[in-house]
């Protein structure tokens, strides 16, 4: 499909500067723009490639001021990556949508299932699972007992939903998740371990995604929950009796332990580790790789291992490779000093 910049900007309420009329069908990096293309700038280290592109649209925040001509048309919003996801959203909407139940796939009898539902081959949905109106369900996806899937959602190929478990409408579960498997529970006995039954569920609300091969455990009671808006990227691991509180992001890699709360908004980096039983306030920001052994509190950003705010941290990082050079200093200092008490007393 080919849109004019007149029809993009009125569907992101933008402000053209340019050719209205210029046409595109695609969408494109700006450092890699060709002609016909869209593309967008939001980061300020990409500000160079927006005078080199060879993209014919490019979507730029209202408070963008060009240094040199640009070439391509500007489409000026209020926030020129939330606006590519709106463009990006509708093309998405456009594309062919799977429907029906492909053969050689298993839908138990006492299953209920909705209205303009897909299942692909080779997916196995057990005993009284509901599942609601217009979702999809790609080959190969395990969902389990007494299992409750909301209305449009998608499960890609390979997920697994253990029993009990319930997820919401309009969410996105990516190939390999596993959502409902047993907690990491298990109570030393005699030189061994001896497991505890994990006897709750893992219940995920409306609007959550989760990243391809994340895995989130079932509660040893009650429930592992995941509130709305969560977004969960690939590799993945909460524990069990974990709530992650709403709109909250995590990049790839983070762990966190069990009954360990975190509170709404938060951005984590990738691979964070988070100790258990502690709690994570709302709109906490966590570097990459930080690992978190005591309470955060609502606002902080901290980074490290173990975590520091960020300030320090930088402070500290410029200090760490003059380490060395300090340690031999301060062994010539104490040798002199000891010289010089040692003077002293004769």
């Amino acid at each position: 499909m080919s849109f004019t910049a007149e029809q993009i900007a009125t569907v992101l309420n933008g402000t053209i500067e340019g050719d209205p009329s210029v046409v595109v069908n695609n969408f494109s990096r700006i450092e890699e723009g060709k002609p016909g293309t869209l593309t967008f700038l939001a980061n300020p280290k990409y500000t160079h490639f927006i005078y080199q592109t060879e993209a014919s649209i490019v979507l730029v925040n209202n408070d963008f001021v060009a240094e040199q001509p640009v070439k391509a048309t500007l489409i000026r919003c209020f926030n020129a990556y939330a606006a590519l996801a709106v463009l990006l959203e509708m093309v998405e909407k456009t594309k062919p949508r799977k429907s029906g139940i492909e053969p050689m796939s298993y839908i138990a009898p006492s299953a209920k299932v909705g209205e303009n539902i897909y299942v692909g081959a080779f997916t196995y949905i057990a005993e009284n699972v509901k599942i609601g109106n217009n979702t999809q369900i790609y080959p190969q996806v395990y969902i389990g007992e007494n299992v409750t899937v909301g209305d449009n959602t998608i499960i890609y190929p390979g997920a697994k939903i253990y029993q009990g478990c319930i997820v919401g409408n309009d969410c996105i579960i990516h190939a390999g998740v596993v959502i409902g498997s047993d907690g990491f529970g298990f109570a030393p006995e005699n030189g061994a371990y001896k497991k505890i039954p994990q006897m709750g569920i893992v219940i995920v609300e409306d609007d959550v995604e989760i990243g391809a091969n994340t895995t989130i455990d079932r509660a040893v009671m009650d429930a592992t929950i995941i509130h709305k808006g969560v977004k969960l990227d690939n590799l993945i691991q909460i524990a069990h009796n974990v709530e992650v509180g709403e709109n909250t992001v995590m990049a790839a890699q983070v762990g966190i332990s069990g009954s360990t709360k975190v509170g709404k908004h938060c951005m984590f980096g990738g691979q964070v580790g988070l100790g258990g039983h502690i709690t994570i306030g709302d709109d906490a920001n966590i570097g990459a790789q930080s690992g978190i052994i005591s309470n955060v509190e609502s606002g902080a950003k901290i980074i490290g291992a173990p975590a520091i705010p960020v300030r320090d941290f930088f402070r500290s990082s410029v200090v760490f490779p003059k380490l060395p050079e300090m340690y031999r200093q301060m062994a010539k200092m104490q040798k002199e000093i000891d010289e010089l008490k040692s003077n002293q007393n004769k």
